[in-house]
């Protein structure tokens, strides 16, 4: 039996899953330096361990309604076509293994969320989960943007 092992986190209400392999730590929430001239849902950078990560919130890159930092947010690192950078998420809910029978291709209609970040949902436990592809959260145009932004901060 063939399984995908995921972080699930929650944004909105809903549960989705990030590929374990590209992830690289689950952080508490920390204070962000805001950077001028980027999108709304860059909320800015972070010094990890020595290391600069540029953090998006995805509520606002899903289009969510924003909600205020509580003791259950996170900050999951993750390396999206070798860029390291921080997804602002609402809480981490476990760490699953998937089995592949019950991934299923993604609905055409998923509210505020492109299609095209979403590998497919996952049923685990009479749930859903939504698996979302990290490589295409970031489209080239916000990896050149966030480059910048690291190559400026270092």
């Amino acid at each position: 039996m063939a399984t995908k092992q995921e972080v699930i986190f929650k944004l909105g209400g809903e549960e989705y899953g990030l590929e374990i392999m590209k992830v690289y730590g689950i952080e508490r929430y920390q204070k962000v330096t805001k950077v001028p001239n980027t999108p709304e849902y860059i909320e800015g950078i972070i010094n990890l361990r020595g290391e600069v990560y540029p953090i998006y919130n995805l509520r606002k890159k899903f289009n969510m309604p924003e909600k205020a930092v509580d003791d259950e947010t996170k900050m999951i690192i993750v390396n999206s076509d070798g860029m390291m950078v921080g997804f602002v998420v609402d809480s981490v809910v476990e760490i699953r293994h998937i089995d592949e029978n019950f991934i299923k291709p993604a609905p055409k209609l998923i509210s505020g969320i492109d299609r095209r970040y979403i590998i497919g949902v996952g049923e685990v436990d009479d749930r859903m989960i939504i698996l979302l592809d990290v490589d295409l959260i970031l489209e080239e145009e916000e990896k050149d943007t966030v480059s910048q932004i690291v190559n400026q901060v270092e």
